[in-house]
């Protein structure tokens, strides 16, 4: 199952600017996994396990609740100067955007939302996590989008795994002194420049 047909077909199938790509066969949960980066998305009407890690960043999980399509965004600010899904009023379009491609519709979306940690070593003195938290539910309020559960703030790194088709997330609080490494490494990812983006239920623990 390791390296099985679907997964082939899933490494081989183009992807779309800022889409997730890194795929692998996850013994644990046994189910092919994509794992979505800073400033990535993932969107699929199939249960492929998709997972990402936060520290201030966010992470919403959209559920079409009748259409039975979902997906994943990790964004690291709230805006930016550029059109990236680093930022997060450019990262929640374009997901929603793919999932209404997938058969969604605004109306019969849900959210699961989390991160925004304020992580040891982190860029505290900005509040990051905090206005990433904020930005993000003051945007579903606005977009009429229910957040049917979430997990946020507080100073604990979170691991997020997400199936698309049944809306089932789970979230995993890592232990906070992996705030630092997980920190550090968020902001090297934002120095980064910008890629060419342009163009149900209760949260179970793990």
């Amino acid at each position: 199952m390791r390296d099985g047909a679907r997964l082939q077909t899933l490494r081989a199938r183009p992807k779309k600017p800022g889409e997730a790509s890194f795929f692998w066969w996850d013994a644990h949960f046994e189910s092919e996994a994509v794992k979505v980066l800073p400033g990535e998305f993932y969107a699929a009407s199939e249960d492929i396990l998709v997972m990402t890690t936060l520290g201030s960043c966010i992470a919403a999980c959209l559920w079409d609740r009748r259409a039975h399509v979902g997906g994943l965004n990790h964004f690291m600010l709230a805006s930016g100067a550029d059109d990236s899904g680093r930022y997060g009023s450019y990262a929640m379009e374009l997901l929603i955007n793919e999932l209404m491609k997938l058969g969604a519709t605004r109306s019969t979306l849900e959210a699961k939302v989390f991160g925004g940690g304020q992580m040891i070593g982190g860029m505290d003195a900005m509040r990051v996590g905090e206005r990433n938290a904020r930005f993000v539910l003051d945007y579903l309020r606005t977009e009429r989008i229910p957040v049917v559960s979430k997990d946020v703030l507080d100073v604990y790194p979170r691991k997020v795994c997400f199936l698309p088709k049944s809306g089932k997330a789970m979230v995993k609080r890592l232990a906070a002194t992996h705030g630092g490494e997980l920190a550090a490494r968020e902001r090297a990812a934002a120095a980064q420049p910008a890629a060419a983006d342009r163009g149900a239920g209760s949260v179970d623990l793990f």
